[in-house]
């Protein structure tokens, strides 16, 4: 029986969309990691540019609202020295009704290279990258439910910075992981690069059923799941996919959820707290916390725009 290959890679392995961290090897993973190190300085120079994608055109396609993920996409790409072209979804024909297809199909006749695209709809860049011609590439700045990649990525980047290995870390992910598209593309990239221990931290009705299947150890109190460990990452509750009522109040989830200064302390002393944003403060993380000395939330920003610059530089540069 012939195995299908990963629509991700082409036939000599290389990335050429990044649609997801699953299914992606450590190799690939470390490649990308090492790559946005040498981007990291860009950031530093006066002029705040390398040639690398000169004459490519990148499309920003967010059909869901972003600040962090779409910026730091337009920056990185501009850094590039790439065309970068935002679509106004809000006044684009797809608001009249085109398809997602057909939208893809008009700009790629504009000469597109590199899609960014944000769905709500989870497969949606699988979907695109199925259709697009050899030399056009997609990235998956989150679909749905299921993938996060390039924040997954930049999480991980930011854990080898102030961590240097993965083998003998403790990590967990707390909140609302049912939602989290981040928690998926972070556990499997975590699980990838050889983590000790993931956790997965939570109310029972925020947390998936498939998580022991994923290899993560499951918590239901807080205190239990963030006791010794080396990173915290912490998640925005997703009231806008929440049917039902999965939380007694906001007020309540914070008392037994949010992370504060005496939880934190249940950690290593040396544990590093993160978060995707945006935080919603006093609901899922206390603002001593957020703005604390072992909060590293804003450099992961920072190092995002290197990340984003090395997924499209490595995508880029293959064929399929």
């Amino acid at each position: 029986m012939l195995q299908r290959r990963n629509p991700q890679l082409n036939q000599h392995g290389e990335l050429i969309h990044l649609l997801s961290t699953e299914g992606l090897s450590r190799e690939i993973l470390t490649h990308i990691l090492d790559t946005a190190a040498q981007f990291v300085s860009v950031s530093d120079r006066e002029v705040k540019k390398v040639p690398l994608l000169r004459g490519k055109s990148v499309f920003n396609l967010f059909f869901e609202n972003s600040t962090r993920t779409r910026t730091t996409f337009e920056i990185a790409a501009t850094r590039l020295s790439a065309d970068v072209i935002n679509l106004d979804i809000a006044r684009s024909s797809a608001s009249k009704g085109e398809s997602l297809l057909d939208t893809i199909a008009n700009l790629s006749a504009m000469a597109a290279d590199i899609f960014v695209v944000r769905h709500s709809e989870s497969g949606a860049p699988y979907l695109i990258a199925q259709h697009v011609a050899p030399h056009v590439h997609v990235v998956n700045a989150g679909d749905g439910r299921h993938a996060h990649p390039t924040q997954g990525l930049l999480d991980m980047y930011t854990i080898r910075h102030y961590k240097k290995d993965f083998t003998n870390l403790t990590v967990a992910i707390v909140g609302d992981v049912l939602h989290s598209r981040v928690a998926r593309s972070d556990i499997h990239a975590l699980t990838t690069l050889g983590c000790a221990e993931v956790r997965v931290v939570g109310p029972r009705t925020l947390v998936p059923s498939d998580m022991a299947n994923m290899g993560v150890r499951v918590f239901n109190t807080l205190e239990e799941g963030i006791k010794g460990c080396d990173v915290i990452i912490m998640l925005r509750l997703q009231n806008e996919r929440m049917n039902g009522a999965l939380l007694p109040s906001s007020h309540e989830y914070f008392k037994s959820f949010g992370l504060t200064a005496d939880k934190l302390a249940l950690a290593k002393p040396d544990a590093i707290v993160m978060h995707p944003g945006p935080i919603n403060r006093g609901v899922e993380i206390d603002s001593t916390v957020a703005d604390g000395l072992q909060s590293v939330i804003l450099p992961q920003v920072t190092f995002g725009i290197a990340v984003r610059m090395a997924v499209m530089g490595i995508v880029a540069g293959n064929e399929a």
